[in-house]
């Protein structure tokens, strides 16, 4: 049976809103270093996905792009209802993958990054939530339409904290 990867990345800190909008809240120079480090911890586990869906919003898409300088570049989709949806949107998405994918990095908002995690595997899921550049693995033995509630158990978790920067 296949083993197939969700890799669920809560994007990295943010500035405050602005006159911009929450759309356009970049990242912050944590954020940036952070979202690095992220990206070398997913390299260095050979967790290097094969597709990334990321939500169209600034600091998403600045994690993402700080996070991908660690791996070979993959093909990336910026989902609209990655911004403001739900952990069904989520699970809705994850079904249509295609079963050529074999692992895929998701890079979302809180809290449905965090609920959707919480959805595969209710017992191992941080009662928190993930935190900023959170990382959540979960593991789906078998097609992408199977992936629901308890179907994904986590196999592994990261936290980037940048040490250096404030």
């Amino acid at each position: 049976m296949t083993r197939r990867t969700i890799v669920l990345l809560r994007h990295a800190k943010a500035e405050p809103p602005d006159a911009l909008g929450d759309l356009e809240r970049g990242l912050t120079p944590r954020g940036h270093s952070d979202a690095a480090h992220a990206g070398d911890w997913l390299a260095g586990q050979g967790l290097w996905p094969e597709l990334v869906i990321c939500s169209p919003a600034k600091r998403t898409r600045q994690t993402w792009r700080e996070a991908s300088a660690a791996g070979d570049e993959v093909p990336a989709i910026f989902e609209p209802s990655l911004y403001g949806g739900t952990a069904d949107d989520l699970q809705t998405i994850v079904r249509r993958l295609d079963d050529t994918v074999r692992s895929v990095l998701i890079v979302g908002h809180n809290p449905t990054i965090s609920h959707f995690s919480a959805i595969l595997d209710p017992a191992g899921a941080d009662d928190t939530g993930l935190r900023t550049c959170g990382v959540a693995i979960h593991q789906l033995a078998g097609p992408w339409t199977d992936c629901g509630p308890e179907s994904a158990p986590i196999v592994d978790s990261y936290t980037a904290r940048a040490a250096s920067v404030s």
